[in-house]
């Protein structure tokens, strides 16, 4: 079976609902998947508990066999990769294994694309999803539509554009329920106390199924498993994202110290809040239609003049 790629660059017709569901909540608001805190806490517990080596297989196998409409979400860094070899070599009663949602933010390095390719051909079975921002498909288009270098002069809102909204879409269209994601621990930031199991405000079930893994443990299962990898990455790149947020890291830095260096940002954005984001939406409406009534009065008073 050949791998498929799906590039989804077509609006969403439902809307995101944020927060959380309550009983008089609509039928088609209410989450479908249910943990309890105390339950959630005992499976944290539980699974925190394997030895690193073991837990990434077992977490990936009671992910794939408990939770429905489960993708797995990723930038094909170096943990992303051992996930997708560790559901490849899975023995599990499932038609298809996880379908993978690549978030095409137009600004991705040229290794980064290529090592894609390379990977649809080691693993031909993976099915990739791929979602750009809204009606965008080059870097050219995106200046064009939100001005150049957004990341500098406002970037909540290529955050907000770049990632979150076509991550935002992604989940809509292919109704995901589930995601597993690449964080760890050891990669420092706000990662640092990562639980296995989330529930996000919204209600979406995220898994990190490495998350006791070290930098160096997972290097040493790419390397054991032949796994194609990022070139980036012998020359000092430890974490890779868009190509003018990232940097090598130094000897003794965190792993991911090389993302938006000099900036008080450890994240991208879709691992954030979601109620954060819409305060800042509405914030941005608010300062938009400001600005378009000082320019009426602004007209107004030079046609007195």
């Amino acid at each position: 079976m050949s791998s498929v790629s799906y590039d989804h660059d077509i609006p969403s017709r439902r809307d995101i609902e944020s927060g959380y569901a309550s009983g008089s909540s609509s039928e088609s608001s209410l989450p479908e998947l249910y943990f309890t805190k105390p339950h959630l806490k005992f499976l944290n517990r539980q699974l925190q508990n394997l030895e690193p080596q073991v837990n990434g297989a077992e977490i990936l196998r009671w992910s794939t066999l408990t939770l429905p409409n489960l993708y797995q979400t990723t930038a094909f860094g170096l943990t992303g990769l051992a996930t997708i070899d560790m559901l490849s070599k899975l023995n599990i009663p499932r038609p298809q294994l996880v379908d993978l949602i690549y978030l095409d933010t137009l600004h991705a390095f040229p290794e980064t694309l290529a090592l894609i390719d390379r990977i649809r051909k080691r693993y031909p079975h993976i099915n990739l999803h791929i979602y750009k921002p809204e009606r965008l498909n080059t870097a050219e288009e995106f200046a064009q539509k939100h001005g150049e270098r957004l990341w500098e002069t406002n970037d909540k809102l290529y955050d907000w554009v770049a990632k979150v909204e076509p991550a935002q879409r992604a989940y809509a269209e292919l109704q995901v329920m589930a995601v597993l994601t690449g964080r760890r621990r050891s990669q420092g930031g706000k990662r640092g106390d990562l639980d296995i199991i989330e529930v996000d405000e919204a209600g979406l079930v995220k898994i990190n199924p490495l998350a006791n893994w070290s930098f160096l443990q997972v290097q040493e299962y790419a390397k054991k498993n032949d796994i194609p990898y990022n070139e980036l990455l012998d020359r000092g790149y430890k974490s890779v994202g868009d190509w003018h947020s990232t940097q090598p890291t130094k000897e003794g830095e965190d792993e991911r110290a090389g993302r938006w260096k000099g900036q008080q940002k450890t994240e991208c954005g879709i691992h954030n809040p979601r109620s954060k984001f819409a305060q800042f939406l509405k914030e941005q409406e608010m300062k938009r239609q400001n600005e378009v009534l000082e320019q009426a009065l602004q007209s107004g008073l030079k046609i007195e003049s």
